[in-house]
């Protein structure tokens, strides 16, 4: 039997339903506007419904049907209004009651950003306090908005129709039962993803997803890293191992160089003795420098290893921190991970080369490069020296110091006498270059002989006189004058011209001794000056001046019978 067609007052009746405001209706969407949309409730007229309240508009079609709340049944025109947001808030408004008494959850999306937190939307709109939206309260809140996140429900305002809800709480359970589950599951030896969560001076802490473990500075790298920064930064996803587990403490130490072997392992077979390496100074210390050959493998450069030939102070002088080196492995300690390294094995030895280059008798000729109490020493060429000890400098004269006779930049000559390539040394000479004058003395002064000379230096005891082939006489205090002289330099000067007689020829000590008050003197002279030194008390010098008067009276003699 076909159904029966709807009466004209069935349908008069069907069109003109009673509305009462606060009314909740289904309605059926007759039409899409770009703006709204047009419902059909049943009644003379259609409502019409904002897209501002429909949460995905795009997805809106004709023949959808929605509730509305009626908000007026009818204005003057005729006119239905009705609201979609206010009929979803109704019918929410019991069930977020009862989840609140229950202490449940809801799911919400992320409408909004405002003061103190986000407008989150469960149905109605709700309030979470930026202290509640994680762990650690994000310092950029519009990362969370459009998205969908399940809440806890903290207090309820029936009166006032708010709700305050809390996303840290279920954040912080969930994390506790991850963190149980891993603490039971994670063992040593475990390769693990983490996010760094936190950078300090000795370390970083990974955020294992619900477990933090400690990643201590020395367990990044096997190489030379001065603080983690350099290799991490925070938010950026590692690939941990899981190197220890406290359970009771709940702590977890972690590694990261542990993913790759120890270059110490096989470190002699890889750089054996001998072996040229390149690397970069890493660290300047007083004693050495600090080569990194590869991560986590330094050789030290000692000082002593940086030249054959300069006496380097320090290796800052030389070198600098981030240089590019090449260096020759000298020695390995596996157990105290320990490499020897040196500079100066590149090149040759010059002190190898030394004695066969500058055998004792060549002559060399130089500039002085420096002056010491002892010495001088010549520049043979870079980096080697020789040094004139102030022995060796004259045969006739004494040197208290080098400067009396040369001045740093001089260019000389000399003779090498010694190469000791044990300690790094040639010694050189000035003095082997001329004749030693007291081989031949005698051909030069004799006792009794009158000379002339300058005053070359004074004593509290006397003066020297500069004689020819560059000798010096000493004319003691005694010797200068008929009267008694208490300080020489009220008598001499340095450079006055003296005429005095030789009294004595020492050959052992190399000195000659000259008397100024017996120039003039005749033998009779000498022979009463001998007498007056008998009277006197022996003693060292004046049996010495006995002597050196009574061999001037006879040479006097000598003279006067020619």
């Amino acid at each position: 039997m076909a159904a029966s067609t709807p009466s004209f007052a069935d349908l008069l009746k069907q069109y003109n339903r009673q509305f009462v405001a606060g009314q909740i209706v289904k309605g059926t969407i007759i039409e899409v506007r770009p703006k709204e949309v047009l419902v059909d409730v049943g009644g003379k007229s259609e409502g019409v419904v904002s897209a501002s309240e429909f949460e995905n508009f795009d997805t809106v079609k004709v023949g959808d049907i929605v509730d509305v709340l009626i908000e007026r049944p009818e204005d003057k025109d005729g006119n239905i209004h009705i609201s979609k947001e206010k009929a979803e808030f109704q019918q929410n408004w019991d069930r977020i009651q009862t989840i609140c008494n229950e202490g449940g959850t809801v799911h919400g999306k992320v409408k909004a950003v405002v003061k103190g937190g986000l407008i989150i939307n469960i149905g109605v709109e709700a309030f979470c306090p930026a202290s509640q939206v994680d762990i650690v309260p994000p310092k950029n809140l519009l990362g969370y908005v459009g998205n969908t996140y399940e809440f806890r429900v903290v207090k309820l305002n029936p009166d006032r129709q708010n709700v305050v809800l809390s996303r840290r709480e279920l954040v912080e359970a969930e994390r506790n039962a991850r963190r149980s589950a891993l603490l039971t599951e994670m063992m040593p030896g475990d390769i693990r993803k983490g996010t760094v969560k936190n950078i300090t001076d000795f370390g970083a802490f990974i955020d294992l997803n619900g477990l933090d473990g400690l990643l201590h500075i020395t367990d990044m790298t096997w190489g030379r890293l001065a603080h983690p920064s350099e290799l991490l930064k925070v938010g950026q996803e590692i690939d941990v191992v899981v190197l220890d587990v406290n359970r009771e403490k709940e702590r977890v130490s972690l590694g990261l160089k542990q993913k790759t072997a120890n270059p110490w392992d096989n470190i002699d077979q890889k750089y054996p003795v001998g072996t040229k390496v390149k690397g970069k100074v890493v660290n300047l210390v007083p004693y050495g420098a600090f080569v990194e050959v590869e991560p986590g493998v330094e050789g030290l450069v000692h000082v002593t290893e940086l030249s054959w030939t300069k006496r380097i102070a320090k290796p800052s002088d030389v070198l600098k921190q981030g240089q590019e080196v090449e260096a020759v492995v000298l020695g390995i300690n596996r157990e105290e991970q320990k490499i020897s390294l040196g500079i100066r094995q590149l090149e040759t030895n010059p002190w190898d080369l030394a004695h066969d280059k500058y055998p004792p008798g060549t002559k060399v000729t130089g500039p002085i490069r420096n002056l010491t109490s002892y010495g001088a020493f010549l520049e043979l060429e870079e980096g080697l020296d020789g040094m004139i000890h102030v022995s060796d400098m004259s045969w006739t004269r004494k040197i208290n110091h080098p400067s009396e006779v040369l001045k740093k930049g001089d260019v000389v000559e000399a003779t090498v006498l010694e190469v000791d390539k044990a300690n790094q040394r040639i010694s050189l000479g000035m003095k082997q270059l001329a004749e030693d004058p007291w081989e031949h003395i005698d051909k030069h002064f004799r006792v009794g002989d009158l000379v002339s000379g300058k005053v070359t230096k004074l004593a509290s005891f006397g003066a020297f006189i500069g004689l020819p082939q560059d000798i010096d006489g000493l004319v003691h205090i005694s010797q200068v004058s008929e009267e008694r002289v208490d300080k020489i330099k009220n008598v001499l000067k340095v450079g006055q011209d003296v005429t005095a007689r030789v009294i004595k020829i020492d050959r052992a000590e190399r000195r000659i001794g000259l008397s100024i008050k017996a120039a003039n003197y005749t033998a009779e002279q000498l022979k009463e000056e001998q007498k007056m030194l008998d009277q006197l008390k022996p003693g060292e010098d004046l049996v010495a001046l006995e002597h050196a008067f009574a061999a001037a009276e006879d040479f006097l003699k000598t003279k006067d019978g020619e």
